[in-house]
This record gives C-alpha cells, structure tokens and sequence, in this order.
C-alpha cells in the first residue's frame, strides 16, 4: 500500500516499521501541500505528531483514508497537550487511533485503549513515553486490519473536550521549575491551587 506518513518526534520509527512491513511508505514533517499529496498519489494517510491540519482537498486525495494517532482517550483532550490536560482536569487517560475528518480530532474511532497510571510516583515525561509505546503497539496489532478496513468504524461519542495552542499558558508556569519532569501530583495539586478549587 502505498502511504503518506506525516509525522513529528518519535514517530519515524513507526514508518520505517511500515516500510518493513512491507508498504510504500513516504514519510515528511514538513506541511504538505496539495499539490504534493496530489503527485505522491497515496491510497492512505497515516498522521502521527504532526503539527499541521489537513485541507479537505487532501483527504479527498485519499477518499478519507487518512488516520491520526492521538495520545488521548477519545473524546476527552482533542487538540494540543492531550496528556497534560488529562492530569489536570482529571479525564480518561488512553491513545486513539481515528479517521481524520475537518475537524480537530472528531473523526470516527478505529480502536482505543484506556490506560491506567500511578499518579503519585509519575512525572509528565514518563507518562508521555508510556503513550507514545501503547499507541505504537496498537497501531502494530491491528495494522493488518486497519489497512484492510476490517475493523469497524465507532462514531465518537459525548462532547468530551479541546485544547489549542494557546491553553498552555494555564499550565506553563505550574510546569516551569521541573519541566517534563514535573510529577502529576504536584501538577494537578498546583493548577487546582491557582484556579482556587
């Protein structure tokens, strides 16, 4: 099959996995255009990390067969900084891997995992590595039939939630001091301390 791979950190190393699965993989970070995605011809779309929003002309390109691999657990925390949301307002925590319509994130579900952690003893990062490995797993246990569209499409479903670029300026200065290396329990206790619940 031949496929698009727009991707971002720690997502090469998915395509080149593809790639020796056997697909036709081209793989950018860069914005694609719609002339590029036009000349590639690919008969899919895989996103993962990539920063940008897909036109639908370039979804079309594809017939809607383009998919994103997101660190949240569906509907909850669409959009920027899914893991760090989930700490703070206290949401399922989980990877989702979706069809990508015009909307940030609102795509029908493929398949999804919720994922459990010790919130007293884990920081930013080591939960940002915990899902970035359970998506990649995911993706690889059901490849074969996400590419042979076995598995069966699952509206989303409830309202959940969305966070832009922008919200980071309610969390940047509660994770200043350490960083990634914030635990979740002095994250969560410092944003609930500053909007004074």
């Amino acid at each position: 099959m031949k496929i698009l791979f727009l991707g971002g950190n720690n997502s090469r190393v998915l395509a080149n996995w593809l790639t020796a699965q056997g697909e036709e993989v081209t793989y950018t970070e860069k914005r694609i255009s719609l002339n590029d995605a036009r000349e590639l011809n690919n008969q899919m779309i895989v996103s993962y990390n990539y920063k940008y929003i897909l036109s639908r002309d370039i979804l079309d390109l594809v017939e809607g067969n383009a998919i994103n691999l997101h660190i949240s657990y569906l509907p909850y925390n669409r959009g920027a900084d899914p893991n760090i949301w989930s700490f703070i307002e206290n949401t399922p925590k989980g990877v989702t891997i979706h069809y990508i319509d015009s909307g940030i994130d609102t795509g029908d579900i493929i398949v999804q995992k919720q994922i459990q952690f010790n919130e007293e003893k884990e920081t930013l990062k080591l939960t940002y590595d915990i899902l970035h490995r359970e998506i990649q797993e995911l993706f690889k246990r059901n490849w074969k039939k996400i590419k042979s569209y076995e598995i069966e499409r699952m509206a989303q479903i409830g309202e959940g939630t969305i966070h832009l670029l922008k919200d980071r300026v309610f969390f940047e200065p509660l994770i200043k001091e350490k960083g990634w290396d914030t635990p979740i329990k002095g994250l969560r206790e410092k944003y609930h301390a500053k909007i004074g619940c």
